[in-house]
């Protein structure tokens, strides 16, 4: 474990890492990467990406908290970290006593897709279909807690419906279930299910977002059909309690910097992904609502991770 920086050492004064808690390939891991070159370039120091995943999370955040309070090691988190103050109660830390917000980095919206051997084209459809035949759909998700998971729970709460989870080791497992028919209903990221809506091979019902997606315009938003739904990703950076507020609000203009630029902008938006421009005190009381969102979320569709 690296030794904390002696008091008053300029900051960096060595490689920041960010410790992203999910696999390679994923959004979280994938905006880390994208941010690691030009903070690089901005600190003066390596900024290195160490993914830990594990225990939905808990593993890779875990070792944020417990880290130096130096600024030399960040936490790319998500609202899995929100739900699982609520789906974890057992964790080795607290995510808003032992982390603090750093910035906020986007958000992106879902789209529900299914395989076209289900035989519904539309949100309303598939609820009939479900309320005919009570637990005998099932849906893929990248894993229990989830924010795909939590959105398939919820979206059945709120439809009076009931489907049979089949969890997978991630994203890329679950979606080639359900292209090839094994799972005939899935909540994914937009940018990914858009080919094979768009081919053919999927059926698009509707997006999770509060308008429709510009990269799907003509799948309906599920709030359409449902009200009261809407599901997203967001991602952010923390960092372990105790961090020097001068280091949190340098990495958070160097962040909102990033992100203002054009490229940022424009990959964001291929990714179907939006950003959230706050303060470092806005995105601590975004996570202190979220965290509530979520347990009220949680609690409603009596979601629990066996």
């Amino acid at each position: 474990m690296a030794q904390p920086a002696p008091a008053g050492a300029p900051w960096p004064s060595r490689p920041v890492r960010i410790v992203v808690p999910f696999g390679l390939g994923g959004s979280a891991d994938v905006a880390a990467r994208f941010l690691a070159d030009p903070l690089t370039q901005a600190l003066g120091q390596p900024v290195v990406i160490e993914n830990r995943p594990g225990a939905g999370a808990v593993i890779g955040t875990d070792v944020v908290a417990k880290a130096a309070p130096d600024g030399h090691t960040l936490l790319l988190m998500s609202n899995t970290h929100t739900a699982n103050e609520t789906l974890i109660p057992h964790r080795p830390y607290a995510l808003l006593r032992d982390l603090v917000p750093v910035a906020a980095i986007n958000i992106a919206f879902h789209v529900l897709a299914v395989h076209p051997s289900l035989g519904v084209t539309t949100v309303p459809a598939l609820i009939a279909k479900a309320k005919a035949a009570p637990g005998t759909l099932d849906y893929a998700s990248s894993g229990p807690g989830t924010p795909y998971h939590i959105a398939s729970e919820v979206f059945a709460a709120l439809a009076g419906i009931r489907l049979n989870h089949i969890p997978f080791r991630g994203s890329n497992e679950a979606r080639t279930a359900l292209l090839a028919g094994q799972v005939p209903i899935m909540f994914d990221a937009i940018p990914t299910m858009r080919e094979q809506i768009t081919g053919g091979r999927l059926v698009g019902l509707g997006t999770t977002g509060p308008q429709r997606s510009p990269l799907l315009p003509e799948v309906p938003t599920v709030v359409e059909s449902l009200p009261g739904f809407e599901a997203s990703i967001w991602l952010g950076l923390m960092a372990p309690a105790g961090t020097p507020p001068a280091v949190i609000e340098r990495v958070h203009a160097e962040v909102g910097r990033i992100l203002a630029a054009g490229p940022a902008r424009d990959a964001m938006a291929r990714g179907g992904a939006e950003p959230m421009p706050m303060s470092v005190a806005g995105f601590g009381e975004f996570l202190r609502r979220d965290v509530e969102r979520q347990r009220e979320w949680i609690r409603m569709a009596k979601i629990e991770l066996s």
